[in-house]
C-alpha cells in the first residue's frame, strides 16, 4: 500500500504516539487542580506551549490549544471581526479558495452586516500582494489569506502580505494547517497576527490543535464555561494529545530541511511522470508549493472513478480536501484558478511524505497513466474530444 494523501491526514509518529500513550498512563491529573498530580499536567501543558511557540516563532503566552483548525480559523476570524465591529469596521479581505472553516466563517459574518472581498486567484494558484493591499478599506478589519492551499498546495506569499497589513494596521490571519511542520514558518519574520494549526497535519494526534495569538489581541469566546487557557477557550486541556501535538511538531522541525529537500525531490519526480500524460495539467505553481503535493487534472474523465481504480492498486490518493470528499460538486479551489467544471471533475491530488521511495514513484506514475487511459477508453466525454465533437480544454 502507498499512502498519498497525506494532505488528508498524517500517521501519528512514533515519538507522538509514545508520548500520548505515556501521559495517558502517567500524567492524568486535571491541569487546574493545585495538587501535586494536577501540577504534573499544568507541567506537561505549558512546556507544550513554550515548544510549540518556538517553532513558530512566539511567545509561549500567545499559543491557545484548540481542538484542530476549524476551531482556530473560527475563533481567529470571529475575534478579529469583533474587535473592527467595536472601531466601526466591519470590512474582511479573503481569497475564493481559502479551507470552508473560513469561507463558512464569513458567510456569516456577512449576515451579521460585515462586508467580505474575496481576491481572485491567479491560473497559478498564487495572489499578488498588491492586490491585497489595493483592497484594503479604511474600514478593513481583517485580511486572512491561508498560508498553504489545503487542495492544491500552493504556497503564499505571506510575508509580504502580512507586511502590508501590518504597515496599514490591520489584523492579519493565515490558516497555516497545512504549512506548519512542513515549511519553516515564523510569525515574526512573516508579520502574522493570527495563525491557526492542526496536530493531526504534521504527524500528532487527531482533535488537537493551537491558535497563535499576537500579545494585544483580545480573542472572543467560542466555548464559554471555565477559565481554562487563560479564559478564551473553556474545557479540560487534552494534556495526552496536547503533549503529543508538540512532540511531533518539535520531532518535524528538527527534520525540516532534510525531510523538505528529499520529499521536493519525489513530488517533482512525480510531476515529471504524470506531465507526459496527454491532455493533463498540474494545479499550482509548480515550485512554489508544499514539498510533498501533487495535484493534476486529467481531461476525459471523473476524479472518483480514478480514486477507487487506485485504490484497488494499493494506492490511496484524493480529488481534494477530504473535509468535502462526499461532495459531487467539481472542487471550489480548481474552480477558482480557471479550471471549467468537466476538467475540475477530472482532479487527483496525491500528497506524499518522508517514507515515500523512487519505487513508489515509479509504481505511481505507471498506474496512474494506465488507470487514467482504461477510463477514457469507454468515456462518453473522451470519446467526443477525440472525434472532434468537442474541442480539447487541455
Amino acid at each position: 500500500m502507498i499512502y498519498a494523501d497525506n494532505a488528508a491526514t498524517t500517521k501519528m509518529s512514533q515519538v507522538a504516539y509514545n508520548t500520548m500513550t505515556n501521559l495517558m498512563k502517567e500524567i492524568w491529573g486535571n491541569p487546574s487542580s493545585l495538587y501535586t498530580k494536577g501540577q504534573e499536567s499544568r507541567e506537561v501543558l505549558e512546556k507544550a506551549r513554550e515548544e510549540i511557540a518556538g517553532v513558530i516563532g512566539a511567545n509561549a503566552r500567545e499559543i491557545l490549544f484548540t481542538s484542530g483548525g476549524s476551531e482556530s480559523d473560527n475563533q481567529a476570524i470571529l475575534s478579529a471581526a469583533r474587535i473592527g465591529a467595536r472601531k466601526g469596521k466591519k470590512h474582511i479581505i479573503s481569497d475564493a479558495f481559502e479551507h470552508h472553516a473560513v469561507l463558512h466563517t464569513l458567510n456569516r459574518l456577512k449576515e451579521e452586516g460585515f462586508e467580505v472581498t474575496l481576491l481572485d486567484v491567479h491560473e497559478n494558484g498564487l495572489i499578488k500582494p498588491k492586490e491585497v493591499k489595493d483592497a484594503i478599506r479604511e474600514d478593513t478589519c481583517l485580511v486572512t489569506i491561508m498560508y498553504a492551499n489545503n487542495e492544491i498546495g500552493t504556497i503564499q506569499p505571506i510575508k509580504e502580505i502580512g507586511e502590508i497589513c501590518k504597515d496599514k494596521h490591520v489584523i492579519f490571519h493565515t490558516d497555516a494547517v497545512q504549512a506548519v511542520g512542513h515549511i519553516d514558518i515564523d510569525v515574526e519574520r512573516d508579520n502574522i497576527d493570527l495563525l491557526s494549526a492542526s496536530g493531526h497535519k504534521f504527524n500528532g494526534p487527531k482533535g488537537v490543535g493551537f491558535l497563535y495569538a499576537r500579545k494585544g489581541i483580545n480573542l472572543s469566546n467560542l466555548i464559554e464555561g471555565g477559565a481554562q487557557e487563560k479564559g478564551k477557550r473553556a474545557g479540560t486541556e487534552n494534556v495526552p494529545a496536547i503533549g503529543a501535538m508538540a512532540a511531533a511538531l518539535c520531532k518535524k522541525k528538527e527534520k525540516l530541511e532534510e525531510s523538505s529537500s528529499y520529499v521536493s525531490k519525489m513530488r517533482d519526480k512525480l510531476i515529471e511522470g504524470l506531465s507526459k500524460i496527454p491532455h493533463s495539467v498540474l494545479n499550482g505553481d509548480a515550485t512554489q508549493r508544499l514539498p510533498g503535493n501533487v495535484n493534476f487534472c486529467f481531461e476525459g474523465i471523473e476524479g472518483e472513478s480514478l480514486l477507487l481504480l487506485l485504490d484497488d492498486r494499493g494506492i490511496l490518493a484524493s480529488s481534494g480536501s477530504a473535509c468535502t470528499s462526499g461532495s459531487l460538486d467539481p472542487s471550489h479551489v480548481l474552480l477558482a484558478i480557471g479550471r471549467v467544471h468537466d476538467v475540475a471533475h477530472g482532479s487527483l491530488r496525491l500528497t506524499i511524505d518522508e517514507e515515500i521511495t523512487e519505487d513508489d514513484i515509479d509504481y505511481i506514475v505507471k498506474n496512474v497513466t494506465e488507470v487514467v487511459e482504461y477510463l477514457r477508453g469507454f468515456s462518453p466525454v473522451w470519446t467526443d474530444l477525440v472525434s472532434g465533437k468537442r474541442e480539447f480544454v487541455l
